[in-house]
């Protein structure tokens, strides 16, 4: 469904990204793991159109992304949390769950997505009319995954979903991004709990200093620790 080939990307003169490939099929979870700085927000923006200087091929169920801005993107199918969530000031939960509907073809189904998000997030649907931005870090995370897959996309790519939250909701995030799994759902995930991660994913991916240093499955790498304190340590 992606498929990433030889992907460099810049941000002014440093070059972040170097000859970076990579390829996730229909209905996988796939990770992205590195320590920090290697690169894996700026390889998940370069494939949603958020780095201006990208070269080399992002193909999406087989068309040229590149060149294509984020809004495009998004049309074709690919939706993005980021990192820092972006829950809009002085709007509510439902408020900020229309946005994700308004910006796609579903508009005219918005009651009945709100109700199947609900059903999903138990935590939202008590919160439906609250202010988004005074709940805690972990509930405007559910939010922003919410939001982002109210259009029903054929890919999601989670940047650091599990950034700043206490476990207990990391523990119901995973178990959401398993169910969306079985669901058919196809996922790009960057996390830096590294074990969580792996325990959901198909595959795996390691990035270190701009380029893919190891690709392996899952369950292979969750049982070598060695190649995870190699390459992923914080």
């Amino acid at each position: 469904m992606l498929k990433i080939d030889k992907l460099n990307a810049w941000y002014g003169t440093s070059h972040i990204l170097q000859d970076v490939s990579l390829d996730v099929d229909r209905g996988e979870v796939v990770s992205l793991l590195g320590r920090n700085g290697a690169g894996k927000t700026t390889l998940i923006k370069s494939v949603m159109g958020l780095v201006a200087n990208t070269g080399g091929s992002v193909a999406f169920k087989g068309r040229q992304l590149l060149g294509l801005p984020a809004h495009k993107r998004y049309g074709l199918g690919l939706a993005y949390v980021p990192e820092e969530r972006r829950i809009v000031p002085g709007m509510t939960v439902l408020e900020n769950l229309r946005l994700g509907i308004l910006a796609s073809d579903k508009a005219k189904h918005e009651a009945e997505i709100v109700e199947r998000i609900a059903a999903t997030f138990p935590r939202l649907k008590e919160r439906l009319h609250q202010e988004a931005v005074t709940m805690s870090g972990g509930e405007q995370q559910m939010l922003a995954i919410a939001r982002a897959t109210a259009s029903d996309p054929d890919m999601i790519l989670l940047d650091e979903p599990s950034e700043g939250i206490m476990p207990v909701l990391v523990d119901e995030m995973f178990a959401l991004f398993a169910q969306l799994k079985r669901e058919g759902k196809t996922i790009l995930l960057v996390e830096q709990s590294v074990e969580t991660a792996l325990a959901i994913s198909d595959r795996a991916y390691i990035l270190d200093q701009g380029a893919i240093v190891y690709a392996e499955r899952a369950d292979v790498m969750l049982a070598d620790p060695a190649i995870q304190e190699r390459y992923c340590a914080v």
